[in-house]
Parts: structure tokens; sequence; C-alpha cells
């Protein structure tokens, strides 16, 4: 899988989950087929920036191509044969595709955010089109469903950098905002140095407290989606607040250690998905 951070971009993506309705699953794999195949080209191998800004160049004209009805070429035809038939039959919206896009070339060349409104302008396109356009396959479209589900999204990336701290540093990757380190007077070298102290884990604890706020604003949701997708829901909003819980109980040090998930930590996300 992608390190990209710390497991994958997409782990938690539903791909052909058996939540997921079979009517859906060609449509959400294709998606999901799409947004890994472009993480790659942003983030795999040994490419040089340039080359792989050019592949995702490429990528993007593939994309546009798909969409006017144009046979995709050999290269990628793996992925933009299935997508063609779900961009007509479910009549993709073509701006969150290339929204994600944009934040795969983003990540080619920017590893600092100077503030937080910069890095939710990321995980606007990075997260929230994902979140997005799986709630277009199931004709949820009203605004404040959209704004929940953006909430989730968003809460997801940011709690899955904050679990990822230990792996994204090492690789010169800094997903906490100036602005948030100054406050509480951490600085970058320390971090990246993985330099643990009060300060640090203030600060760690700050931004997981931030995540968390997103996620239970993002929370009602769940009634909105309907069927199996509602628990599928669940169990995702479930596990980001167990990720939270995680950095929490190791009391806020995640720039030596990334938590996982256990057996254990299934069963009480289950629970507290009954619960909600």
């Amino acid at each position: 899988m992608n390190p990209h951070h710390g497991v994958s971009h997409y782990e938690n993506f539903p791909v052909a989950s058996w939540l997921c309705p079979a009517r859906l699953r060609p449509a959400v794999v294709a998606i999901y087929g799409f947004a890994r195949t472009a993480d790659d080209l942003a983030d795999e191998g040994e490419a040089p920036p340039a080359e792989r800004l050019a592949d995702l160049a490429a990528f993007r004209a593939e994309l546009h191509a798909c969409a006017q009805g144009l046979p995709p070429s050999p290269r990628w035809a793996h992925v933009f044969g299935p997508l063609a038939p779900v961009l007509r039959q479910f009549q993709l919206p073509l701006p969150l595709l290339t929204d994600l896009l944009s934040a795969f070339e983003q990540d080619v060349l920017t590893h600092r955010y100077a503030s937080q409104a910069q890095l939710l302008d990321y995980c606007r396109r990075s997260a929230n089109p994902v979140g997005r356009l799986l709630l277009h396959l199931y004709g949820v479209q009203d605004e404040r469903s959209l704004a929940r589900s953006d909430c989730i999204c968003t809460a997801l990336q940011l709690v899955n950098f904050w679990q990822d701290l230990s792996v994204d540093l090492p690789r010169g990757r800094l997903y906490l905002p100036a602005e948030l380190c100054a406050r509480h007077g951490v600085d970058e070298a320390a971090l990246l140095s993985q330099c643990t102290s009060p300060a640090a884990q203030a600060l760690i604890a700050e931004a997981v407290g931030w995540a968390r706020a997103l996620m239970h604003e993002g929370a009602p949701l769940v009634h909105a989606v309907p069927g199996r997708a509602g628990w599928e829901l669940r169990l995702v909003v479930q596990g980001g607040l167990r990720i939270a819980q995680r950095i929490e109980d190791m009391g806020y040090d995640t720039l030596h250690a990334r938590p996982a998930l256990g057996p254990r930590d299934g069963a009480a996300m289950l629970w507290r998905s009954l619960l909600m």
C-alpha cells in the first residue's frame, strides 16, 4: 500500500465492501481505481517531481478525453475503461475528480503548510471529493449533507496525519500548520528531529481536538445516508474517533510511534456504531 499518509490516502475508502450495494460496487471500485492510481503517480517510486507532474498532467488529459466519450489510451485503460460508463451512468461531477488531481499535484511540491486554512484547502481537494462522489452515487445532494460529508472526510484526513507523524516526518512531510506550531512554541527542527516535549504533545493534542470536533460536526450525516451505506459511514466515523482516542491514550506522542487499531477496537467501533 502507498505509504503516502502512513498506510494509504484511501485506507478509509469503502471499496467493494459487503456493506456497499451490489449495483453501486462497480462505480465505487472505478472511482477508487482512479483516485488510487493518481495518488501513486504523485507518490510511488523514485521519479523526480517534474516527471510526476507530467504524468499527472497526462492523467488529467485522459480524464477529460474519457468525459468526452473518447476511448482510453493503453497506459491507463484499466482505470478509464471502467470509469467511462460510471461517468455516463451516474453523471459524476467532473470538478470533484479534477480537484483530486490538483491535490495530488500539490503533494508533489508542497510539504509544509503555513496555516490551518491552507491545510483545510488541501483537504477540501484531497479528501472531501471522495465523500461527495459517494454521496452522489447514493443520490444524497442537499447542502447540509454535503457540508457534513466534508467535515467527516477532512477529519479523517487530519486524524490520519496526526497518526502518521512518525512516518511522514522522516520523509520531510510536515502537515502540522506553522501557525499552530508557533502558538505552542514548537519549531520545525524539533519536529523533524522527532523530539518529544510537553509543548509538542500539547500541539498534537490541539490538532487531534480539531479533527475530533470536525468529526462530531459531520457525524449526523449517518442518519441521512440510506441503508447499509449509513452503517458503513457509522463505522468510518467511529474508526476516525477511535484513532483519535488511541493517540490520546499514548499521551499525544505520535512523533515516535504510529498507533494502530486492533480487534478490540473493532468491537468497540461496532458497539458505538449501534449506539449512533
